[in-house]
C-alpha cells in the first residue's frame, strides 16, 4: 500500500487562522480512500474564518455545528451547505479562540481518474476526456472528488484517512494574492481568501 507524505504538525495550526490560511498555500491535502487508494493535491485557494467577531464565520454562533471551531486545532471541519454540498476545513486558531480554514480549491495530483469518476460527467470534455480544471476548482468539488462527507467531520488532519503534508510550500510572498472571500454574503468584505496567483486552478 502506498504510503502517505509525513503530515503537518498539530501545532502549525495552532496559531491565528489568517496566518494558517497563508501557509496552507502550496501544501497537499490527501485522502485514503477505505479500498486503500490515495487521491488529493495541491492547495491553492483557502480562506480564513476566525471566531465570534467574524460575522462569515459558524463560530459567530456556538452551535453543535460549530462547536469543532472551538475544539483543537488539527481536525477537520466538514459540513453541508445549500441542501446538496459539503465543505472541507481545517480547524486552526489560537489557544481560547475559534477558527477553520475552508480549503476552496486544490491542484490535482493524485488518483485524477477516479477523481473525474466520482465528479461525474462536469469533469470530462465532449470527447471524453478528463478535464483537471474541473475536478477540483471550489470547495464542493474537492469534496466530490475525494469522497468527503459527514463522516470524516473531526477527522485528524495528522492521521491516515485526512491528511494535509508539506508539499511544495511554504509559497513565496510574490506568488500570493489576497482577496475578498467570495460566494458568502456576510464578513464578503474581509480580505481573507488566499490563493497562488497565477495558478490556472483556482476556484473562479
Amino acid at each position: 500500500m502506498k504510503r502517505l507524505p509525513a503530515a503537518l504538525p498539530r501545532s502549525f495550526y495552532q496559531r491565528p487562522v489568517v496566518e494558517v490560511a497563508r501557509n496552507l498555500l502550496g501544501r497537499d491535502f490527501y485522502r485514503r480512500l477505505p479500498d486503500g487508494t490515495i487521491c488529493g493535491g495541491r492547495i491553492v485557494e483557502c480562506e480564513a474564518y476566525g471566531g465570534p467577531d467574524d460575522p462569515g464565520s459558524h463560530a459567530r454562533n456556538r452551535t453543535p455545528r460549530s462547536e469543532i471551531m472551538y475544539g483543537p486545532p488539527g481536525f477537520a471541519y466538514v459540513y453541508f451547505t445549500y441542501g446538496m454540498h459539503w465543505c472541507a476545513n481545517a480547524v486552526a486558531h489560537e489557544e481560547g479562540t475559534a477558527g477553520a480554514v475552508l480549503i476552496r480549491a486544490l491542484e490535482p495530483l493524485e488518483d485524477l481518474e477516479g477523481m473525474a469518476s466520482r465528479r461525474g460527467r462536469a469533469a470530462f470534455d465532449t470527447r471524453g476526456t478528463i478535464r483537471p480544471r474541473a475536478l477540483c476548482s471550489g470547495p464542493a468539488k474537492i469534496t466530490r472528488a475525494l469522497a468527503i462527507d459527514r463522516a470524516l467531520n473531526g477527522t485528524p488532519l495528522t492521521g491516515a484517512d485526512l491528511r494535509i503534508s508539506t508539499g511544495t510550500g511554504p509559497v513565496s510572498d510574490r506568488e500570493v494574492e489576497i482577496t475578498r472571500r467570495i460566494g458568502v454574503t456576510d464578513g464578503a468584505d474581509r480580505l481573507a481568501r488566499y490563493i497562488i496567483g497565477e495558478n490556472t486552478f483556482l476556484s473562479r
